[in-house]
């Protein structure tokens, strides 16, 4: 990104702060939270604001914030993309440069659990609220959900989730749940990706607050058993997009697994960020192109 655009973006944080939220009140909202062809494809970038700057082989590949602009405006920009999921910076820096019309606006709401954290389970609520996301005009609230059986915080982390799907509820915005079964390795929160734990994870994910009316669902993509999407996807009848997670050394391979998980009947789209803003080849559009012709 050029100086002068963020210059720009500086400027008017400065003199006219306002700027942002009438830019979201002059946002044009999407017809609907899928495109024509029933999906959805979100491009993910609340990574930074959990500490967690790494893409593929650079541990500090997100750090730039003109690049990673750079990258979601190329993103956006491809045909087929529904919209974005961020954080309020992020969101408002898009707002600023006029990149959200027509666009899902997927606010992130608990960060607090930053990465590699000793109270990294108590992912507490330090993004977006539902009243924030309402007063934006945004359409999902997006909360990650990890479930340690061994650590006493994960009790109230599941009453937070809980709190946040009810007040999205109240206001008719969805809820994007991304649930995981953890546990601490070597001092480290590490996910079972294993079938079995990511079942489980949906099964919880899916009893949460007082309705499951406007909640969807985050899941990764298992390879420990043939028929584990089946089983994953089984689990629960909320709607259900995949996740990007780490930058694979062979892109393919994620996408031939997407396009597999895909044709289940409750798998509505991709939430992606790093595996399509950082791609070995840095080639984001040609990335983005191949995840749109999966949906």
């Amino acid at each position: 990104m050029s100086a002068e655009r963020v210059r720009s973006i500086v400027e008017q944080r400065v003199s006219r702060p306002e700027a942002i939220a009438e830019a979201a009140a002059r946002r044009v909202r999407p017809d609907s939270l899928v495109g024509p062809s029933g999906k959805l494809l979100v491009i993910a970038a609340d990574h930074p604001a959990r500490g967690a700057l790494g893409a593929g082989r650079d541990p500090m590949a997100m750090a730039d914030r003109g690049e990673l602009l750079d990258r979601l405006l190329v993103a956006l920009e491809r045909p087929g993309v529904n919209g974005v999921l961020a954080t309020a910076d992020i969101l408002e820096d898009l707002l600023l440069l006029g990149a959200l019309d027509g666009k899902v606006v997927v606010g992130s709401m608990n960060r607090g659990g930053l990465a590699g954290a000793a109270f990294e389970i108590d992912d507490r609520f330090t993004g977006y609220d539902a009243a924030g996301i309402e007063a934006m005009g945004f359409d999902m609230g997006k909360m990650l959900l990890r479930i340690d059986f061994e650590d006493p915080a994960t009790a109230g982390a599941l009453h937070a989730c809980a709190q946040a799907v009810n007040e999205l509820a109240a206001r008719r915005r969805t809820a994007m749940v991304e649930p995981f079964i953890a546990r601490r390795v070597d001092g480290r929160v590490r996910n079972d990706l294993s079938t079995d734990a990511v079942v489980r994870s949906v099964a919880i994910a899916s009893g949460l607050a007082t309705t499951s009316a406007y909640t969807w669902l985050k899941l990764p993509v298992v390879d420990d058993d043939p028929d584990g999407m089946e089983r994953v996807l089984a689990a629960s009848t909320l709607p259900a997009v995949l996740l990007g997670g780490e930058v694979p050394d062979d892109p393919d391979v994620a996408f031939r697994q997407w396009e597999k998980v895909l044709r289940l009947p409750t798998a509505k789209g991709l939430m992606v960020g790093r595996t399509l803003l950082y791609p070995p080849d840095g080639d984001v559009a040609a990335a983005v192109d191949t995840a749109v012709s999966l949906l």
